[in-house]
């Protein structure tokens, strides 16, 4: 079966070399085929299976193709892989077709992935920080500058009484995009007369 599957990784770069050069590694017992380190396809007892998209889903509904399924913890999973048959084989520009729009779709959900900013990826936030915000509910950068930050200083305060004004300067300046330090003079003075106008805390 091993040297089933690398016939048709073999046979899948010959096919498909207009894409790029195409590269397999061993994953979920099987191998995953990538272009630019990006998977469109796997290839799993020795038949190839593209990556399920919007763009392809008609023609892996009207084909009946199966998805591709592998034993985890004693259960079958269905991966969102379709099987490739002897005749999209026979039909070479189409499965290139296919198998572009595949890779053209994970390239999208590649550059969704790497957009999703975390909080410690903004100005200011430490991991330790970030963790702060989870647990006090600030789950992601969304909520972070929808709350603001007075509103998520008061959550993590609710938390640490001992909470320093310098944490508020640090969510503003996260929210702003700017180091706290770099904050305007007149933001830094309302934020921290609107500290000090707080009832203080026992």
């Amino acid at each position: 079966m091993e040297e089933l599957s690398y016939q048709r990784i073999y046979q899948s770069r010959e096919y498909l070399t207009p894409l790029g050069t195409i590269r397999h590694r061993a994953h979920f017992g099987g191998y995953s085929l990538s272009v630019d380190k990006t998977v469109f396809a796997m290839v799993a007892e020795g038949e190839l299976y593209l990556r399920a998209c919007d763009e392809s889903a008609q023609y892996a509904v009207t084909q009946n193709a199966p998805l591709l399924k592998f034993n985890k913890r004693g259960r079958q999973v269905s991966l969102n892989y379709y099987f490739v048959s002897d005749s999209l084989w026979r039909d070479p520009p189409l499965l290139l077709k296919l198998s572009e729009l595949s890779l053209d779709a994970a390239r999208r959900e590649k550059d969704r992935r790497s957009a999703r900013v975390r909080l410690r990826d903004l100005p200011n936030l430490s991991f330790q920080l970030e963790a702060q915000l989870h647990e006090a509910g600030v789950l992601d950068v969304h909520m972070l500058r929808l709350l603001g930050a007075k509103a998520c200083w008061l959550r993590l305060r609710k938390m640490n009484n001992q909470l320093s004004g310098k944490i508020l300067l640090a969510l503003e300046g996260a929210i702003v995009g700017l180091h706290e330090a770099a904050l305007p003079a007149l933001r830094r003075r309302e934020l921290i007369e609107w500290i000090n106008g707080l009832p203080k805390k026992r």
